[in-house]
């Protein structure tokens, strides 16, 4: 991450903080689940000595982890913002293509580890390559063990996934338009597309649109969540720590109306940050009374 009071495009720009850490959709996740006291297990591919470095921060964070080793160097994105214009810029490395054998050899993890756990969460973009089934497969095996299966995925594997029945499907407003293939204008496009991921197979669905507010539905309540105001200061990973967020509550036996409170709180705690998934318990604490949850007529 680099921090400029000012950036200037084609031209010297001088960094005001530079911060470096671990990230990505999963690790998002596994951080703040850690920050609410939960006790995650992260898998998925790590390659190189970025791979390692990754490792050694998640020992030091005490996040129990089983990553398949792979030839690809872990990708490097860099987040740049712009403190005047309060822009947030990702230059992000694209994913290079995985084995199928490694695909299978993480299915095997999920498996085997599914049993101990009370939920999955599925998230993040296959690589280049990757069958569209993969996180089918995984969501078969939560069911399997009976324990809950959350998806934060898009497109045409979060269309095959909701055959699976899923126990809450989580895109923000852009994948959901990407998945139902329609655009998302208005609260009540967005309530339709909704309803139509339920009707497709997914037990509960939360939609996320940033500042803008989250709708939810559990098949009888519809739920409107608006987020407190703050000042962003960086948003990125605001919805992996609302999923980290919305799973440790339902988790804990709140309703989906409460649990997307809390998740809320935490996308807000987490856009006071300037590193992803580095948030404070203590400003989820704060700023979840602010959140307003209104229930919606069906």
């Amino acid at each position: 991450m680099a921090l400029f009071r000012k950036l200037s495009i084609d031209g010297v720009n001088r960094a005001v903080t530079t911060l470096e850490g671990i990230a990505g959709k999963s690790i998002n996740v596994a951080k703040v689940l850690k920050v609410l006291g939960e006790e995650p297990l992260a898998t998925g591919f790590l390659g190189g000595q970025r791979g390692e470095n990754f490792r050694q921060s998640l020992r030091e964070r005490g996040i129990e982890h089983e990553f398949i080793s792979v030839p690809a160097q872990t990708r490097q994105c860099v987040t740049v913002i712009d403190e005047e214009a309060e822009t947030q810029t990702e230059l992000v490395e694209e994913s290079q293509a995985i084995d199928p054998q490694h695909y299978e050899r993480l299915l095997e993890i999920v498996r085997r580890r599914t049993s101990e756990c009370r939920a999955v969460i599925l998230s993040g973009t296959l690589t280049p390559g990757a069958s569209v089934d993969f996180y089918l497969k995984c969501a078969r095996h939560a069911n399997k063990a009976g324990v809950l299966s959350i998806l934060d995925i898009k497109g045409e594997p979060l269309e095959q996934t909701l055959s699976a029945k899923p126990g809450l499907v989580k895109p923000n407003r852009e994948e959901l338009a990407a998945t139902v293939n329609r655009k998302l204008n208005d609260e009540a496009s967005l309530v339709s597309a909704v309803r139509s991921l339920r009707e497709r197979g997914a037990e509960r669905v939360v939609i996320t649109a940033g500042a803008e507010p989250a709708i939810a539905f559990d098949g009888q309540t519809l739920w409107r969540i608006i987020a407190p105001p703050i000042s962003v200061i960086n948003p990125i990973g605001s919805g992996d720590a609302f999923t980290a967020a919305l799973t440790s509550r339902l988790l804990r036996g709140d309703d989906l109306g409460e649990a997307c409170r809390w998740g809320s709180a935490a996308g807000a705690a987490n856009a006071l940050t300037l590193m992803a998934g580095e948030l404070d318990r203590k400003e989820i604490d704060r700023l979840a009374p602010l959140v307003k949850v209104e229930k919606l007529r069906n």
